[in-house]
């Protein structure tokens, strides 16, 4: 069965540091797109960092540039995010994403339960 399941989350002060991770299974994550989503009350789900399944092309919004850092380990099956000098406006529930495609036609849309991120002092 298909699990995807991040951990890493808390509370964290303003300017501090979390590393996210995503365990998958089920699926072949070496082929797979991987994105990390995070969706804040009463907002609306937003793309925070994405990377190809070589992990040679990655793409951030730009409110997170500079401060994340979306990584993966094939081996593992495992995608990790790395948020540095965290602001209270990252405060979210984070969600990892897998994404298969076949010439640009989604295969499967993957997504875990969400981990709680708080940014407060």
């Amino acid at each position: 069965q298909v699990q995807l399941v991040e951990s890493g989350g808390g509370l964290v002060q303003p300017g501090g540091s979390l590393r996210l991770s995503c365990a998958a299974s089920g699926f072949t994550f070496s082929s797979s797109a991987m994105r990390w989503y995070r969706q804040a009350p009463g907002k609306e789900r937003e793309l925070v960092a994405s990377m190809s399944s070589a992990g040679g092309s990655t793409i951030y919004t730009d409110s997170v540039k500079g401060r994340f850092t979306i990584s993966r380990d094939n081996a593992k099956n495992t995608v990790y995010l790395q948020m540095n000098n965290l602001k209270p406006e990252d405060t979210a529930v984070y969600y990892c994403n897998a994404v298969g495609t076949t010439w640009g036609t989604k295969e499967y849309d993957y997504w875990g339960q969400g981990t709680q991120v708080t940014v407060s002092s």
